[in-house]
């Protein structure tokens, strides 16, 4: 199906509500020991830094900076999602949890030492989000973007569920229209500091890992949906198409990003 043009326009703060447990369990983790070394040389990261993780979700990026000894200061729009962030980290005093969103983050001015978001950019309104972003860093500080997952390319698997995505869900050309945001990042940065690394890898699913994790993704529909069943059956029938001894195996990319605004000064 096409997108539809005519819609009225969705509400990005509820794109995930009622998909944070199956989010929590099935969604890629960010792999800390290929982004912690790469921040540290680019960017100093220092354990002693205040990270805010803008659009946490359930706190998957702001976990890569735990490990590091960070404090996390994480912004959720999302009730839902915000609730299981925090009950995933409860009893962790430096991991704190507030409601806000990458336009309005509700942080004080020069607040924070880092920015990080990961799979969230292009839901933001990304030059307000820019424009809070600087109001909230301390001078001299840094925005991390991470961003990755499955790759629509690379297998014959991937191509696969990448047509299953586009052949049954009518909001998925707009979805990832909106990808073009991070082909925008140097843009953002101009004049300033830039780093990029792509750190492509792979994945292997049994079924019910599959289907968590494609029913974790924002334009799945929920079980409850008229149309689940047919995204279901099809999801099944590629996983039997392509499965070896139980498994299937997806290509994945990391794209790791760190930049520091033009007239940020430290």
């Amino acid at each position: 199906m096409q997108a539809d043009e005519d819609a009225a326009p969705v509400d990005n703060r509820e794109k995930f509500t009622g998909k944070a447990g199956v989010y929590a369990r099935f969604r890629e983790r960010y792999d800390a020991e290929a982004i912690l070394p790469l921040l540290r040389a680019w960017c100093g990261l220092q354990p002693v830094w205040t990270v805010a993780d803008v659009g946490t979700g359930t706190g998957m990026l702001g976990d890569v900076f735990r490990e590091n000894g960070n404090t996390v200061i994480a912004v959720e729009p999302n009730e839902e999602m915000r609730a299981l962030c925090a009950e995933l980290h409860e009893g962790d005093a430096q991991f704190r949890i507030v409601a806000g969103a990458a336009e309005e983050t509700t942080l004080a001015d020069g607040s924070v030492d880092m920015i990080a978001t990961g799979r969230a950019l292009h839901w933001f309104d990304a030059e307000r989000a820019m424009h809070e972003f600087r109001r909230i860093l301390k001078p001299g500080g840094w925005v991390v973007i991470v961003a990755g997952g499955r790759e629509e390319h690379g297998r014959a698997e991937n191509e696969a569920l990448e047509a299953l995505f586009r052949a049954a869900l009518k909001i998925h050309a707009s979805t990832r229209a909106s990808y073009a945001v991070y082909q925008r990042l140097g843009e953002f940065f101009a004049g300033g500091a830039m780093h990029h690394a792509e750190i492509p890898g792979e994945m292997q699913l049994d079924w019910e890992q599959l289907r968590g994790l494609a029913l974790s993704h924002s334009h799945a529909p929920l079980p409850e949906a008229e149309d689940f069943p047919a995204f279901e059956t099809g999801l099944r029938q590629l996983f039997e198409r392509f499965q070896q001894d139980g498994l299937c195996t997806l290509a994945t990319r990391c794209w790791i990003n760190a930049g520091r605004f033009a007239d940020s000064r430290e």
